[in-house]
């Protein structure tokens, strides 16, 4: 099943996601869904509340990246109840992001290259690693949507006053993609 992806002004942005369960009903499903609903929509990262789901779940896909990332060529991954505990913040590193829930933009964001994540495989299996590089920025992205944070937060206030109008349009139900997509309106 191909979920509707959430767009900017969607209440459900804006939460602080909780974290889940083995007893998640429905759990293998909504993982499965979320992986189609990402490659739909030609994303390399989904974050539940973009589907309408206040949970601490990410699905992740670098494999359509190993051209560029070879050391991501097979790399799918679950994130389940993902925090990120520390920022190495001595290196950052500035990128164009876009994002499935603000469509149509992407600005240059600010981030660190290094961070320490916790998280919980498919299996609920705990994990802690240092994570770098590409993989750090896409985590970062992902992440911030479990703590109602999009990446447009992370833009200069010039860059923010100069998207204003997109924005305003998402909030009115202005916007078209390729994929099915729930507006405020």
């Amino acid at each position: 099943m191909i979920y509707p992806i959430y767009v900017y002004g969607m209440p459900v942005l804006r939460k602080v996601c909780e974290d889940i369960t083995p007893d998640y009903p429905g759990l293998s499903k909504v993982i499965e869904n979320m992986y189609a609903t990402m490659d739909h929509a030609d994303g390399v990262g989904l974050a539940a509340p973009q589907i309408g789901k206040s949970i601490r779940l990410v699905v992740v896909d670098l494999d359509v990246l190993s051209s560029d990332f070879p050391e991501y060529k097979g790399f799918r991954k679950v994130f389940i109840n993902p925090h990120i505990i520390e920022f190495f913040d001595e290196e950052t590193s500035t990128q164009e992001e876009g994002c499935l829930s603000v469509p149509q933009i992407s600005e240059s964001v600010t981030r660190p290259t290094k961070i320490r994540v916790k998280y919980q495989d498919v299996d609920f299996n705990e994990h802690e690693e240092i994570v770098e590089g590409f993989l750090a920025r896409c985590m970062q992205h992902e992440f911030d949507h479990l703590d109602g944070i999009l990446f447009v937060d992370r833009i200069s206030p010039m860059r923010k006053t100069m998207i204003r109008g997109k924005l305003s349009a998402m909030l009115k139900g202005k916007v078209r993609t390729h994929y099915k997509i729930k507006t405020v309106k």
